[in-house]
């Protein structure tokens, strides 16, 4: 049933006023997210938390993330998913202000746990959503622009966490953060959800006709493509994940650089570099895929490569200067695959598994990557060297993540398909 609001608007406009709004909220995503990285600093002095304590605290929203970000993969290719998407914002924005509540490690652990169940929700079928509004030609520009978001919300949440730990409290920064999410909620109300597959030109209901079986989802597990771009995002994850939580800490204590102006630069650094990186990405992978059938795999592979050499120039220089420089121009190259991931993924499966395949996605990166990336950086700087030493297992993971996307491209090698 169409939206009151949508109804009388050509199909073309919907397609990018719904983009538009599912962009918003996941810039808000991250914005959400983000804001503990920036007073992870305060926050660990405030509740007395070591450098691992605090890694946990600040990973432990990825324990509910990529729990139920399979059972969310499951509901999204059966249910309605604007209602579990709405579901999924509210409980993350009150999860995130209810964060500033917290008196002990134990109290902030289990509230973020919410805040990744509710993310869950969100991310794993905002993708699928838009691949069911935009056709092949024009999907991997749509969902590029819905990953913009995720370095525009991050620099938000860096700044905003910034200015609070240095003109207020953490618990402040949580609770002003969180609570416009449950308004900006509602906007979902007024959306038309597109009927799966309809921009592939699929008539029936794939939900009915057709739907993923669970044997069809694990069997993505031995699908050789799926594995190397899965494990490849894993480790780009791991890296993306440690910077993201300990960027600012490690400016500030191994730069000696004032705590609110290294939060809200490495987030002014991280927004321009993201921004810039995943629309460049983004169009340049377009353009590419034209021409070859690896288009979106050559621009991760190369992005991987070029960011590796970058990394271990950033976190072992001593300039803090150069040092942040490095960390943006390796967040750069990090950011240029954003959308060409998620594209990539859906040439590799069938329609009614897109969802499955996503939500599947989201485990395993997460599972292997950014949820313990901080706590491992965190326990290997409790051991001696402080972050400087703990930071140096990242560029080794880029390098890992650039040997498999590279191995990718010569098991691309299906027909090229172009829709006009």
């Amino acid at each position: 049933m169409a939206s009151p609001v949508t109804s009388s608007l050509s199909p073309s406009r919907v397609a990018w006023i719904t983009l538009a709004i599912l962009s918003g909220l996941n810039m808000l995503n991250y914005l959400d997210r983000y804001v503990m990285s920036a007073v992870l600093t305060p926050l660990q002095s405030d509740l007395g938390l070591t450098y691992e304590g605090a890694g946990w605290a600040a990973s432990a929203f990825m324990w509910g993330y990529f729990i139920t970000a399979p059972i969310f993969g499951y509901l999204g290719d059966r249910l309605p998913r604007k209602y579990l998407m709405l579901a999924g914002v509210v409980l993350w924005s009150l999860a995130t202000a209810c964060s500033g509540l917290a008196q002990n490690f134990t109290q902030l652990f289990c509230i973020r746990l919410f805040v990744g169940v509710g993310e869950a929700a969100f991310v794993t079928m905002g993708p699928s959503w838009i691949s069911d509004l935009f056709a092949s030609a024009r999907r991997n520009t749509a969902l590029t622009l819905f990953y913009v978001a995720i370095p525009f919300g991050s620099a938000i949440g860096f700044t905003i966490g910034g200015w609070f730990a240095e003109h207020s409290t953490w618990r402040h920064a949580f609770v002003y953060t969180g609570l416009p999410g449950v308004v900006l909620a509602l906007s979902l109300l007024f959306l038309r959800e597109p009927r799966r597959g309809e921009a592939d030109g699929i008539t029936e209901d794939v939900t009915d006709q057709h739907a993923a079986k669970p044997r069809e989802i694990l069997g993505l597990l031995l699908n050789c493509r799926y594995n190397l771009l899965v494990w490849g995002y894993a480790a780009q994850t791991f890296a993306m994940g440690a910077f993201g939580v300990w960027g600012p800490g490690f400016l500030h204590q191994v730069h000696q650089m004032d705590l609110g102006y290294a939060a809200s630069t490495f987030g002014e650094i991280l927004a321009g570099a993201g921004l810039t990186a995943t629309l460049i990405g983004g169009f340049f992978a377009t353009w590419l895929r034209k021409r070859t059938p690896a288009g979106y795999v050559w621009v991760m592979a190369l992005s991987m490569i070029a960011a590796t050499p970058i990394c271990f120039f950033a976190v072992t220089v001593s300039s803090g200067t150069l040092s942040l420089v490095g960390l943006g121009v390796a967040m750069f190259f990090l950011f240029l695959p954003t959308g060409p991931i998620t594209s990539e993924i859906f040439e590799i499966v069938p329609v009614h598994l897109r969802a499955s395949a996503v939500a599947l996605c989201t485990f395993m990166i997460h599972l292997f990557g950014d949820l313990g990336s901080p706590t491992i950086v965190g326990y290997v700087s409790d051991q001696g060297g402080g972050l400087q030493h703990g930071v140096l297992i990242l560029p080794a993971l880029v390098l890992v993540g650039a040997v498999l996307w590279t191995t990718l491209i010569r098991f691309t090698r299906e027909p090229l398909e172009i829709q006009p």
